[in-house]
């Protein structure tokens, strides 16, 4: 005979849940912290918490509760549209009913974006073992949103729509962190922040059964959201991230359009199959930097050295650093060709895959630290999409002229012209400042790096006993 599958439902009631949830309001005089990520399991905890408190008087209602989503800049767009409009129903709901719930869209600031990063410092697109993308750009804004209501209220609550068994480590932190007679966690990194998991014992199926049976409170339709999940093929949800224990986002769940972290975006393709065809550029620029991973063309468009200047063997194999400049800049096309594209086809004519504070960000990366003195973001831009003003730099720069005049004498002295390229940017970036003592160890720390040619070190590779 098959065994009768659990549900949290055989031993408690939604009403069961709402008491509960008002317990730990009541009795812990503390702001709460809701991440919504507008997947299922979030959107269960935020509607049960919505009616147990819509049921308490509004007296007692007077602990903020704040709803934040995280925005990484790079999330799928079908994606973004679905949770900004949930968040505005939520905030406009909330003020018609005297509810204490305020929304919040985080996200990751200039320097930590996806683009900066992999178009503007040239890291290589995102896998398993160098996933550099989740700490900066999902982990920092969540931690530091509550970190500065930590800072304005003294304690917060942490609330997490996160059930048993989607992440075994998440699993042990919780039990191991759990707070002695009491339903809250202390937070794993996070001082004066608890943790508290309404939807931890659910099942999936639990889920489902809630959402489709109670109507959304704030007048979303969760058969929408049932929709979504079908047509993306997704099986679970991109959490909230404010630790190293939350689960990756995996293959079929909400997510990064530009996620390379997995083989293939089965959400994006489901959305395509369903009917976004103007998502197909998208998916189309995803693949291509997935084949980026590929051992035989890292030599192609990966620099020999690290970005600290230095060179790694491992193994007596090179070990490849950064995106060389010159596929960033192949990238920045590919890039704004598919903004143009999807604004041409899609939902939205004005959508921006990349913000201009990126643009900017990546342009003075280029010019400071990468010896791009073609200053090249502007031109591809007025390629690809059209003139526009850019911020002027009042320092004195070199030209493209002054590049080639420089590459034709170190070829003739035989130095290396990233070196003296990197040598007179430091000093036109220290020219004028009153206090001039980190030249000297800024220029020592040049001259210390490894400025062996490709084609040497493969050659101590091939012949160990002429290194």
């Amino acid at each position: 005979m098959a065994e009768t599958p659990y549900s949290i439902f055989d031993s408690r009631t939604p009403d069961d849940i709402h008491r509960e949830i008002q317990e730990v309001y009541l009795e812990n005089a503390r702001p709460w912290v809701i991440g919504y990520s507008g997947g299922k399991d979030s959107t269960t905890a935020l509607q049960l918490i919505w009616y147990a408190l819509a049921e308490l008087p509004p007296e007692k209602r007077k602990y903020p509760v704040y709803v934040i989503s995280s925005d990484t800049l790079v999330e799928t767009p079908v994606i973004v549209s679905y949770i900004t409009g949930t968040l505005d129903q939520i905030e406009a709901k909330a003020r018609e009913e005297k509810m204490p719930f305020q929304t919040d869209i985080v996200r990751p600031k200039v320097d930590d974006t996806f683009w900066v990063n992999l178009i503007g410092r040239g890291y290589p697109a995102p896998y398993t073992r160098f996933r550099w993308c989740t700490d900066r750009m999902k982990i920092r804004p969540a931690n530091q949103f509550i970190l500065d209501r930590v800072a304005e209220h003294g304690e917060v609550i942490m609330v997490l729509g996160v059930r048993k068994g989607e992440s075994t480590t998440r699993d042990q932190v919780l039990s191991l962190h759990r707070m002695k007679n009491s339903l809250l966690s202390r937070h794993t990194t996070l001082p004066n922040a608890f943790v508290y998991t309404p939807v931890v014992d659910f099942t999936t199926d639990d889920v489902w059964m809630y959402l489709l049976s109670a109507a959304s409170p704030w007048g979303g339709d969760n058969k929408q959201l049932l929709t979504l999940y079908r047509n993306t093929n997704a099986q679970g949800e991109c959490p909230l991230v404010v630790d190293e224990t939350t689960p990756s986002c995996g293959n079929s769940r909400f997510g990064c359009w530009t996620c390379t972290v997995v083989t293939k975006d089965k959400a994006m393709e489901g959305l395509i199959d369903n009917g976004e065809d103007w998502m197909i550029p998208l998916l189309e620029f995803r693949d291509f930097l997935a084949k980026t991973q590929n051992p035989e063309k890292k030599p192609e468009i990966r620099e020999h050295r690290r970005r600290n200047g230095q060179i790694t063997i491992l193994n007596n194999k090179l070990v490849h650093g950064p995106y060389k400049l010159d596929f960033c800049k192949e990238l920045l096309r590919r890039l704004l060709t598919t903004q143009q594209q999807v604004r041409e086809a899609g939902p939205d004519s004005n959508i921006k895959l990349i913000t201009d504070d990126e643009l900017e960000e990546i342009r003075k990366i280029w010019r400071t630290e990468r010896q791009d003195w073609e200053d090249a973001v502007p031109q591809i831009y007025a390629e690809i999409i059209e003139d526009r003003d850019w911020i002027v730099d009042d320092a004195t720069s070199f030209t493209e002229k002054d590049k080639d005049i420089l590459a034709a004498v170190c070829s003739e002295k035989g130095i290396p012209v990233t070196l003296v390229a990197k040598l007179l940017d430091t000093e036109r970036q220290m020219d004028g400042m009153s206090r001039r003592a980190g030249i000297q160890s800024r220029i020592d720390e040049i001259f210390h790096e490894d400025w062996r040619s490709e084609q040497e070190v493969r050659s101590g590779l091939d012949n160990p006993n002429q290194q």
